[in-house]
């Protein structure tokens, strides 16, 4: 007979190791497992990928508490219920975390260890912390199916990533072009405008003249400009003015006495402050800036100082005359705003920054200086030749690297770029039509507004961890260069174009059109050949390099291979039961600040490649806040 006695009972009950047998069995029963031949209704959820950039914290605890309720529950309905686990290799994140610790722990850079060694060290972080994550995910119970964990750079998403890839480029989807993008000059790449944030820090306005070439009787000798970033007037190729300033103050003084009847008697103060500003400017400053207007109708010009360079003078609306001077310094090649304005007034386009971010031979003779440095001595020389007028303390708008946490400098670079334009509107139309619902509803609004600017979406990045850009290119010197090379191509790898795509890049004529100044010295090509192939063809490979191709070395911004995410992961390009059975989707259950960065864009790619959208539900859940009422992330620690 069974003793039942007090004695025979633990003291203590050890919950802890308890919950572990519990789990091992059921991983080692399959309870979560789901057969793909089942005549079950399927029922499927991805899990959003976690980041191997570290442990996870409460954030995910909610999110994967969320997504275990539902899969539970729709398993005890009688689906076939999968949830698919895996990790993301969060390219620029990881990379970031793994250079930061090698920097404080060895006092190196990346460039010291080498591609080959530093990817190999992030290897083993990710093998570290991807055990962690998926330890962590099964102490918590989460019914994934744990015989079906994947990563996004593993083999079976890497052929997925370059199966879509091809297809895009094989489209004319993907291109190269020279953009104005957000330059992280710790890590040395292209990061997104979701990858930056931006504080209000303690700076200052350094107000300059800059003199009018062969002023006539009556016009005036200089024109004052101001930035927050002195540096960059190296970089000037105009000054506007706006092209009909009379309406443009008038304007604002019917906003403002609008303005003025709404509010309160305590904000009329500083309202009716601004109108008498804005009238003292009509009766001074008025007549000074029409003269300007005129005169950049007739194509007169200033001078740079210290470069001693000719700049235009325009006429354009991004200049604001109830501002300061109502003239605005134009720096195309390092401003978003600046850029708008060089490419609607054809403006030479002038990079002065290295990707370190020292100055470089457009500089004259900062050259090699760094931002600060140069700063400094641009404001001393203004200052010595009795051209500063005045240092303005100010609060300013300051952007940094949300990886680095360094200081952004927009720079114009050459990327690669997925044009957004049939894909974005694909991926609108699912979610307006009713396809794809979002809840709660009023997030459709964010995914409908940032995929309906329809913006081309840059995905090369200039890291070593991720999915190394599948093209292969080669610089032509002229048309018969190109002519012959064109011909190699065709007789070194042959004509199957439903394996290998190219096209033909005309630099210099593009680089002609967009007026992009380079450095003396800088040899531009007279078209470059890009290659892409369809899978991972070492001999293929080694032929094209062999007829002096050479392999791009970006790799992909890792949301693209987080887009496939619901079809690479069911085996995606090969046609498997998994994919049959389990695609499209059911439900997603992710947060609000990722609905652009990954829902829009696994819609979109769901469609372009499967047909079909990814799935039909998306809900979206609160956020945890840390106690600074901050974003929890893992890289933070």
């Amino acid at each position: 007979m069974q003793d039942f006695s007090a004695d025979s009972f633990p003291k203590n009950f050890d919950f802890g190791n308890r919950q572990a047998e519990i789990f091992q069995q059921w991983k080692s029963d399959r309870r979560f497992h789901a057969d793909p031949n089942s005549e079950k209704d399927p029922y499927t959820i991805v899990i959003p990928p976690p980041n191997v950039t570290g442990a996870l914290h409460l954030g995910h605890a909610l999110n994967n508490t969320l997504q275990d309720v539902q899969i539970r529950m729709k398993r005890m309905q009688g689906f076939e219920a999968l949830w698919m686990p895996g990790t993301d290799h969060a390219g620029i994140a990881t990379q970031a975390v793994v250079e930061r610790r090698l920097k404080e722990e060895e006092g190196k850079t990346r460039h010291d260890l080498g591609r080959e060694a530093l990817v190999d060290r992030i290897w083993e972080w990710k093998d570290q912390y991807e055990k962690r994550i998926l330890t962590q995910l099964q102490t918590m119970g989460s019914s994934c199916d744990w015989d079906r964990v994947r990563f996004t750079l593993d083999p079976i998403c890497a052929q997925a990533v370059r199966t879509t890839f091809f297809d895009l480029f094989q489209k004319g989807l993907i291109y190269r072009g020279k953009r104005l993008v957000n330059w992280d000059t710790f890590l040395q790449t292209a990061v997104s405008d979701d990858e930056v944030f931006h504080e209000v820090v303690e700076g200052h306005f350094w107000h300059f003249k800059y003199s009018v070439i062969d002023p006539k009787p009556g016009e005036p000798e200089f024109v004052t400009v101001a930035t927050t970033r002195p540096e960059t007037m190296l970089g000037d190729t105009a000054v506007a003015v706006h092209p009909d300033p009379r309406s443009a103050m008038e304007k604002v003084l019917a906003e403002l006495t609008e303005k003025i009847q709404a509010v309160g008697e305590k904000d009329k103060e500083v309202i009716q402050s601004q109108i008498d500003d804005i009238n003292e400017r009509v009766e001074t400053m008025l007549p000074g800036l029409e003269l300007l207007r005129d005169m950049a109708s007739d194509g007169r010009k200033l001078l740079l100082p210290l470069l001693n360079r000719e700049l235009e003078l325009v006429a354009d609306s991004w200049a604001k005359p109830e501002l300061g001077s109502g003239c605005v310094k134009i720096t195309p090649a390092h401003d978003p705003n600046d850029y708008e304005v060089g490419k609607r007034q054809n403006l030479p386009m002038i990079n002065i920054l290295n990707l370190d971010g020292t100055l470089n031979g457009s500089a004259g003779p900062y050259t090699g200086l760094d931002i600060k440095a140069a700063r400094q001595r641009v404001v001393a020389d203004l200052d010595s030749q009795g051209l500063l007028i005045e240092v303005e303390d100010r609060e300013i708008d300051l952007a940094h690297s949300d990886r680095s946490k360094t200081p952004i400098e927009p720079m114009l670079t050459d990327q690669w770029f997925v044009k957004m334009d049939e894909l974005a509107q694909t991926a609108m139309d699912a979610v307006s039509d009713g396809r794809v619902q979002i809840f709660p509803e009023r997030y459709s609004k964010g995914y409908l507004d940032w995929l309906g600017e329809k913006r081309d979406w840059p995905v090369s990045r200039q890291l070593w961890w991720g999915h190394q850009i599948p093209i292969w290119s080669a610089s032509c010197s002229d048309q018969q260069d190109l002519d012959d090379r064109l011909s190699q191509l065709e007789s070194t790898v042959g004509g199957d174009a439903t394996r290998l795509s190219h096209q033909v890049e005309y630099t210099a004529e593009l680089n002609e059109q967009a007026r992009v100044v380079t450095e003396e010295g800088d040899e531009i090509a007279f078209a470059v050949i890009h290659v892409c192939f369809d899978n991972d063809d070492v001999v293929l490979a080694n032929a094209l390099e062999s007829a002096g191709f050479i392999r791009e070395e970006d790799v992909l911004d890792t949301w693209f291979s987080s887009a496939l995410w619901p079809h690479s992961t069911l085996g995606w390009p090969e046609k498997t039961d998994e994919l049959e059975k389990f695609y499209p989707t059911s439900t997603l259950i992710t947060s609000r600040d990722i609905i652009t960065l990954w829902v829009a864009r696994m819609v979109l790619m769901g469609l372009n490649n499967m047909g079909e959208i990814p799935f039909s539900e998306v809900f979206i859940h609160p956020k945890i806040l840390d106690g600074y009422g901050e974003t929890m992330s893992k890289s933070k620690g």
